[in-house]
């Protein structure tokens, strides 16, 4: 008997009909493990949840692909080569803001597709560091190829400092329309062109009035840990995560990390999801108490925002105590999951309110808040990745040109002046 989901033998006039058909079961199962990877992560995917999602038995999905391992590198792939044509798309345009503009309304117009069921989300590239060899080193080298190209965008530097402000405004600019799905869904679909348009308002102008100063005041986030030892197992696994993502970062590597025994781990935390809440939490509330501390300090609106941002930006740097980023969340519950969502948009509206009250004392320019405040989420939330970066420079500096790309926008050179 013939596997339903496995192509028969076709003669020769029949080959190309065969090749569509397999061509298109292929492309139907990638998009079920996107869509699998997307809610529980590429390491909680199953060939019979893949199977469900198209139809087909796991017999039929193993034809395609031998090992799962391979299935979600080929969903990975498939993602960056969207990336990479629509990166190749945007080259195209005369200047820098026209680039950056197409490439998001072509992520604009993709997201709207997948809102009206015509397309299926692309993989997040969460578990792409936690991939297994071979498939790590060229998917890894794929990605570099999307930081280059998007980083191109802006065009040939012209000395070492554009390179490094070029490179914050593409790893920011890749951060916020990997973070577009987690916000846009609060929009009507007719919506979609206004948030495009106050998104790239934000990107060609910033935040900040034009003749703003960056003069941040630092925050002290310093506190008295009640438990050192539970903080200790937080921060080892936040690091963990934020590199390997929920699934790639196992209880046994976290107890590795600081050379104790599993038991050990199970003494502070139930389970490993209790420790992504609990590492989640902590993040959270480190975000808050930054926002909290710069409001008591008083000054413009423009100052407290800029010294929050700063504040949040060294801790990401430092990597002493990283904040969690948002890769964690397609491992959890849906439930859980959810709620840490409700928390990162309580934190995103706090930022719309100093916006906001900034917008009329004068001290920022009119922008969209609500979409402003998003692209400030995936700012501080992304830092983490870029702490290599910023290790190469002075720490003010790296903090100064990393928060310019929102603060000031992506074609504004005084960061480096």
């Amino acid at each position: 008997m013939t596997d339903a989901g496995a192509p028969t033998q076709v003669g020769i006039g029949e080959e190309e009909t065969g090749t569509k058909r397999f061509r298109a079961k292929r492309d139907a199962i990638l998009a079920a493990a996107a869509e699998a990877i997307n809610e529980q992560s590429a390491k909680g995917m199953t060939f019979a949840d893949v199977a469900r999602r198209v139809g087909l038995n796991t017999t039929s999905v193993t034809y395609y692909f031998k090992r799962k391992e391979d299935l979600a590198a080929a969903a990975f792939e498939h993602t960056l080569d969207l990336l990479l044509a629509m990166l190749d798309d945007a080259a195209a345009e005369a200047s820098p803001q026209a680039r950056v503009r197409r490439f998001l309304a072509l992520n604009m117009a993709r997201l709207a597709r997948v809102q009206r069921g015509e397309e299926r989300a692309m993989a997040v590239l969460s578990d792409l560091r936690a991939s297994e060899e071979p498939n790590r080193t060229r998917l890894l080298n794929r990605w570099r190829e999307v930081f280059r190209r998007t980083r191109a965008l802006w065009g040939p530097a012209a000395s070492r400092a554009h390179t490094d402000l070029f490179g914050a405004r593409a790893h920011v600019l890749l951060e916020n329309i990997f973070w577009l799905p987690a916000w846009l869904d609060r929009y009507e679909p007719d919506q979609f062109d206004r948030v495009e348009a106050r998104l790239m308002d934000v990107f060609a102008g910033g935040i900040a009035q034009p003749d703003a100063r960056w003069s941040p005041a630092p925050i002290d986030l310093a506190h008295a840990e009640t438990e050192p030892g539970r903080a200790a197992f937080l921060l080892a696994a936040t690091r963990l995560i934020n590199e390997l993502g929920y699934r790639g970062a196992s209880v046994q590597r976290i107890a590795a990390e600081l050379n104790v025994t599993k038991g050990s781990f199970y003494h502070h935390l139930d389970a490993k999801d209790d420790l992504v809440i609990a590492c989640y939490r902590r993040s959270f509330d480190t975000i808050s108490d930054a926002q909290r501390l710069a409001d008591a300090a008083g000054g413009s609106h423009w100052q407290r925002l800029s010294s929050t941002i700063a504040t949040l930006l060294d801790v990401q740097f430092a990597e002493r105590a990283p904040l969690l980023r948002t890769t964690a969340l397609s491992g959890l519950p849906a439930d859980v999951r959810s709620a840490m969502v409700d928390r990162s948009n309580r934190i995103a509206r706090r930022f719309a309110g100093t916006m906001m009250d900034g917008i009329a004392e004068g001290s920022m320019r009119a922008v969209d808040a609500l979409i402003a405040a998003q692209a400030l989420m995936a700012l501080q939330n992304a830092a983490f990745d870029m702490r290599k970066w910023a290790a190469a420079m002075p720490r003010d500096r790296a903090i100064g040109v990393y928060a310019s790309t929102i603060l000031f926008g992506m074609f504004d050179d005084r960061a480096i002046d």
